[in-house]
């Protein structure tokens, strides 16, 4: 027998955060139908499929809505993702204002900060195409119309973003939000305070009591890590893109705005699914470079390229590493954000967050202002009523006549060690080149072992190799090394270049991604202690300096090492992973 019909569900109850955007979308949602024919279609033929929905909360009615699946990412693995299943509700509400019927699941998710510089740090960059695949699983088999998908970690945000574009059903991302600083001695702290006192501690400039009372405070509460690390990149990047709603990207993880930005993406949904806008209307090329220019101006992670350009092979559209030195060499870097800043996220929230600096940028034709939105409405209709101006006497973000920096800070670099390409992040304050004597470690633990005990010298350049996508596997972030670098008080004197990559959090003389990796036969396997290293951002070029015949000599002496895994995730991803020069994705060649 039929359950009884609900009660309308076009108004939330009190304690739900709504606005009149979310009002908006509600009233014109009702008339939402089924797009996909899925198993939860209505007629004889599901009676199985409804009889497995009724237990679920599903009504007679609801087997005509819109099916939208929320997909959380929450989990008690990391203070990011704490809270996202409280989110999570909130977009369910959402959902069901606006007439469509929403499904909440979950997926996986890891945490960087906890397994950084150790062997669970190979799962990472893996865990972004298990992520995807799982929200691409779920929505296929269960046929849902459309998606909202909140993420709080770095790899889960373009693993969601992956599986929209795959899919190509409406959907929305919605950011989890920034943590709120920790406070030591009067000062904002946060994860990457712990990583430098780990290296004061090594140099034996502070005690162990002062680096366990910054352990202590680093992490207050829930959120993503607090600078203009890589959850901050990418949530930028997600909104730039327009695949969240404005100012999405700019919003403390606890707060009443997140709440409503979760209700309103639920509602977005429905009327996405109204107007026939799909995520491959919205991420086209030109979405691409307005992601790009706001990761620019930011000062965003170099994690930005690796996730960007598997985003755009999700979605089919063309798009490369050098497509970053194109846009950075038109677009400043006016944003003083952590790590190589001094600001905290935060601080951009309360003086207004993304939208002032995006108009700016608009109004500098550094943006495409006819991309279409999650809103229904294109990046300049969203913009309309955004005023290019930030509060008198904020020094968060810069005007064009004195910037940070006065092009882009993701500088990718070419030459004989790194002929497919390398990326570094360059703010400027590390100097522009760098000549060094190369000490080679073969994997991150070796390195920071003679870090942390004082053997690496001014004037060093660090080579750690072994960490590519294949060679790791999973392109470990060298976090810990470039921190105690720092810490020690060396970011101006020592190098250090990597097939790996580095965290947001990581800052000085950085390079990463080099490619070909070394554990395919890259020239970075060719490197011997000793070696001179020569490293140009200007030129931006990457050189070796021995002979072109010695270089040949030592490849013709190299024999590929045995993998680390055989069995399992990191096997099957070190199988299918492709270079990190072409975003490291794992369905490129099938």
């Amino acid at each position: 027998m039929a359950k009884k019909a609900p009660q309308s569900a076009a108004k939330p109850k009190a304690k739900t955060k709504s606005t009149p955007r979310a009002k908006a979308k509600a009233k014109v949602g009702k008339t939402a139908h089924r797009q996909f024919s899925g198993p939860m279609l209505d007629g004889p033929d599901r009676a199985a499929s409804r009889a497995m929905l009724y237990p679920v909360g599903f009504e007679t009615e609801d087997f005509s809505k819109s099916i939208i699946g929320v997909a959380s990412t929450w989990s008690m693995v990391t203070p990011c993702n704490m809270h996202i299943d409280g989110l999570a509700k909130e977009s369910v509400k959402g959902v069901n204002a606006a007439g469509g019927k929403a499904i909440e699941f979950n997926t996986i998710t890891i945490s960087d900060g906890i397994s950084m510089g150790t062997e669970g740090m190979k799962y990472s960059l893996a865990s972004r195409e298990v992520i995807a695949d799982s929200i691409e699983t779920v929505v296929g088999c269960e046929g849902m119309d459309g998606v909202v998908a909140i993420g709080g970690c770095d790899k889960n945000m373009p693993a969601c973003v992956m599986a929209m574009a795959r899919m190509n059903r409406p959907g929305v991302f919605v950011y989890g939000g920034t943590i709120r600083p920790g406070c030591h001695d009067g000062k904002d702290v946060d994860i990457v305070s712990v990583f430098e006192a780990i290296g004061k501690h090594s140099a034996g400039e502070i005690s162990d009591n002062e680096l366990n009372s910054v352990t202590a405070t680093a992490i207050p509460g829930p959120g993503s890590c607090g600078g203009m690390y890589t959850a901050n990149t990418m949530a930028s990047a997600i909104e730039a893109l327009g695949m969240s709603l404005p100012n999405s990207s700019a919003q403390a993880a606890i707060s009443d705005e997140k709440l409503m930005d979760c209700f309103d993406a639920g509602a977005a949904v429905v009327n996405l699914i109204n107007k026939g806008i799909r995520p491959r209307d919205i991420m086209t090329r030109k979405a691409f470079e307005n992601a790009i220019t706001v990761v620019t101006a930011l000062g965003g992670s170099t994690n930005a390229v690796l996730h960007l350009l598997a985003m755009a092979h999700a979605a089919d559209v063309k798009l490369s590493i050098d497509d970053f030195t194109r846009i950075g060499k038109k677009t400043p870097v006016l944003a003083d954000l952590k790590p190589s800043g001094q600001h905290v996220m935060m601080k951009l929230v309360e003086i207004g967050g993304t939208l002032p600096l995006m108009k700016m940028l608009l109004n500098k034709g550094l943006l495409h202002g006819d991309c279409m939105t999650v809103t229904g409405q294109t990046v300049a209709e969203n913009l309309k009523r955004v005023k290019p101006t930030y509060p008198k006497g904020q020094t968060v973000i810069r005007g064009f006549n004195n910037p940070i920096k006065k092009d882009g800070h993701l500088v990718v670099l070419y030459g004989n060690l790194a002929p497919e390409g390398a990326v570094a992040k360059i703010s400027g304050k590390e100097g522009l080149q760098f000549d060094g004597t190369a000490r080679v470690f073969e994997g991150e633990e070796k390195a920071m072992k003679a870090i942390l005990a004082r053997k690496i010298k001014k004037g060093d350049i660090v080579v750690i190799r072994g960490e590519g996508p294949k060679g790791g596997p999973g392109m470990r972030e060298m976090l810990g090394p470039t921190g105690a670098i720092m810490g020690q008080g060396l970011g101006k004197d020592v190098a250090l270049i990597t097939d790996g990559r580095f965290s947001g959090g990581s800052h000085g003389f950085v390079i990463g991604h080099i490619t070909p990796e070394a554990f395919v036969g890259g020239p970075l396997a060719m490197v011997k202690d000793g070696d001179q290293i020569s490293i140009d951002a200007e030129k931006r070029e990457i050189t070796l300096k021995v002979s072109k015949k010695e270089l040949a000599d030592r490849q013709k002496q190299w024999k590929q090492p045995k993998p680390n895994y055989t069995r399992g995730v990191l096997a099957k991803y070190a199988k299918l992973v492709n270079s990190a020069s072409q975003g490291a994705v794992t369905d490129a060649d099938l």
